[in-house]
């Protein structure tokens, strides 16, 4: 292994879920993922540091350094299952480290018999969304079958342009290593980081790990974004009319 592996733990977990919820399009993934980690009281038992993430450190609010890093959290017992969250402020920086990356990051849990792979992640229209929905691809059609069921879409060979980075590599990863795996896209302008996006990506979580969370946190974030896609709306309509008078 390339990278730095600090443990603060090592969990004994019963074949758990692997949900990974990396920085993206909208930041849906990140932002539906860390909300039920921590709505879940999630514990952090590993820190990766990698030579593929962004050659920067951060700073505390006592400028306090910390280098770029991904860590893995664990939550027991929910719905009668485990679960193992992948979160993270960055990704691999390059197309080579994304998949060298994801293949540690992997061989570290597979030691864990994971059941199944959930990667999460934004699919970008480029236009505001009144009511996003969440979409799928999945490595065998009885995952897409069962997440039909919670709501998830399958348009046809959609997205046509592929899926990038590391929620693209663990579900083909998971497809070579014989492992059920679904990465779930929730609709997206991608302007910005959408909570109201989260939510619906959260409500299909729920029933996939049959458990019940509070998401007022989320539901008030996206009454913002309601309100600014209205006013988005309203200046793309006086555009549109302004346009008539000229010529």
């Amino acid at each position: 292994m390339e990278s730095i592996i600090i443990y603060d733990s090592k969990p004994s977990l019963r074949t758990p879920v692997f949900i990974e919820c990396l920085p993206g399009i909208g930041n849906v993934g990140k932002t539906a993922g860390d909300f039920l980690a921590d709505s879940l009281n999630a514990k952090k038992f590993a820190t990766i540091y990698s030579k593929h993430f962004p050659s920067q450190v951060t700073l505390d609010d006592d400028n306090v350094i910390e280098m770029m890093n991904n860590q893995l959290w664990y939550a027991e017992d929910i719905g009668g299952r485990d679960i193992i969250f992948l979160r993270g402020d960055c990704q691999g920086s390059t197309q080579e480290g994304q998949f060298e990356l994801c293949k540690e990051i992997l061989d570290i849990i597979m030691g864990y018999d994971v059941s199944c792979i959930i990667t999460l992640g934004g699919y970008g229209t480029g236009a505001m969304v009144d009511a996003p929905r969440v979409f799928g691809a999945v490595t065998e059609l009885a995952v897409k079958k069962e997440f039909m069921g919670y709501g998830v879409e399958f348009p046809p060979g959609d997205p046509n342009a592929g899926i990038i980075g590391a929620s693209g590599i663990f579900v083909g990863l998971g497809k070579i290593y014989g492992i059920p795996s679904i990465c779930l896209m929730g609709e997206t302008s991608g302007y910005f980081i959408d909570h109201k996006s989260a939510m619906s990506m959260v409500g299909v979580l729920m029933q996939k790990l049959n458990v019940e969370v509070d998401l007022k946190e989320l539901k008030d974030r996206s009454e913002q974004i309601d309100e600014l896609t209205a006013k988005v709306k309203e200046m793309e309509d006086r555009s549109h009319h302004d346009l008539g008078y000229i010529g």
